[in-house]
């Protein structure tokens, strides 16, 4: 019986490997990784983007997202792994950090 139990999960295991595309899943990623999407601050294309701006003690000032979609990989990845200011953290997995670093290479060349 437990023979018959792990073939059939492996099976659907198997079979559902192909269920998202790679593009399809570090689209999902950019869009919604965590509940927070990337594009809400860096745009579709990992550009660069005015979230607000403001006055702090009569001095006015801007908070805006930095370009992303230049990054080398290594400079990419230590911003999604270090606290920088207005950045959420995600807790991504190495995996993870790579298919968003695709993404944005893939949008990159669509501009």
């Amino acid at each position: 019986m437990k023979l018959l139990l792990f073939l059939i999960v492996s099976f659907f295991v198997e079979a559902n490997e192909d269920f998202i595309t790679k593009d399809e899943y570090a689209s999902q990623l950019y869009n919604n990784p965590r509940g927070i999407s990337c594009a809400l601050c860096h745009n579709e294309n990992g550009t660069a983007k005015l979230i607000a701006k403001y006055t702090h003690e009569e001095e006015s000032r801007r908070f805006e997202t930095p370009q992303i979609n230049n990054l080398s990989y290594e400079k990419f990845h230590k911003a999604l792994n270090n606290r920088i200011r207005g950045m959420p953290r995600y807790f991504l997995t190495d995996s993870e950090i790579k298919l968003l670093y695709y993404y944005l290479q893939q949008r990159s060349k669509k501009i």
